[in-house]
């Protein structure tokens, strides 16, 4: 489980949602995918920036699946408390908005409306299998870097598959979409690593969608994918 903090990468993320908020409204569902969540600041935080830019309709339409390889999630993290030093480099008024004080001394709690939102739960990446499909937004931060670069390709076009047409890939800011799938994503934003989906008329990589990789690992396991694709 990787290290991360509130408000990582700040720029980057408001750029992203400002790109995709007006492609959002009228929607029954809105989902988005922190992918690498590590301890959670980063789920809690794509709550809060889209609670800032949201009308109360449109936000409680939106669902934060939160993911990550490690076995599972302490009950400390998916029930959003945070000492006080994981919440220093947050605002003060976006703290006092969106925390309250925790039953635990020098601990604080994501407000329940923000903890609704967001649901945790494990997922290997290079499984190549996507969560469920139709996402507006995929965030991958710090993951990919620590890839093959075989595999950071079959992860990237599995998150291809899992987004809507038009929708926003945001990954690390020092990272390039490497060359075989750079003509699947197009930049979004000038100065952060925020892409757009591409539609192509075909795509042929290796022996499958996602690569000879990806191929086999893709027929494998969608039975239980079912139960998840059916939700909202």
């Amino acid at each position: 489980m990787a290290f991360t903090f509130f408000f990582r990468d700040w720029d980057t993320l408001e750029s992203a949602l400002d790109i995709a908020l007006p492609r959002l409204s009228g929607r029954a569902f809105i989902h988005v995918w922190d992918a690498g969540c590590a301890h959670g600041p980063e789920p809690y935080t794509l709550a809060i920036l889209l609670r800032e830019r949201m009308s109360d309709y449109l936000f409680r339409n939106v669902r934060i699946h939160a993911t990550d390889v490690d076995s599972g999630f302490a009950s400390q993290v998916t029930s959003g408390v945070f000492g006080a030093k994981e919440v220093q480099r947050i605002p003060a008024a976006i703290l006092r908005k969106y925390f309250r004080p925790s039953a635990s001394p020098g601990f604080v709690q994501v407000i329940p409306e923000l903890r609704a939102k967001v649901s945790f739960m494990r997922h290997d990446l290079l499984s190549l299998q996507p969560i469920r499909d139709g996402f507006s937004v995929i965030v991958c931060k710090n993951v990919l870097l620590h890839f093959q670069e075989a595999q950071r390709c079959d992860v990237l076009r599995m998150f291809h598959q899992a987004l809507q047409p038009d929708g926003i890939l945001v990954v690390e800011s020092t990272q390039k979409l490497p060359e075989s799938v750079r003509h699947l994503f197009h930049p979004a934003a000038v100065q952060a690593a925020v892409y757009q989906k591409v539609q192509p008329t075909r795509i042929e990589h290796g022996s499958g969608t996602f690569g000879p990789v990806g191929a086999a690992r893709q027929r494998h396991g969608n039975a239980d994918r079912r139960h998840i694709l059916a939700q909202p």
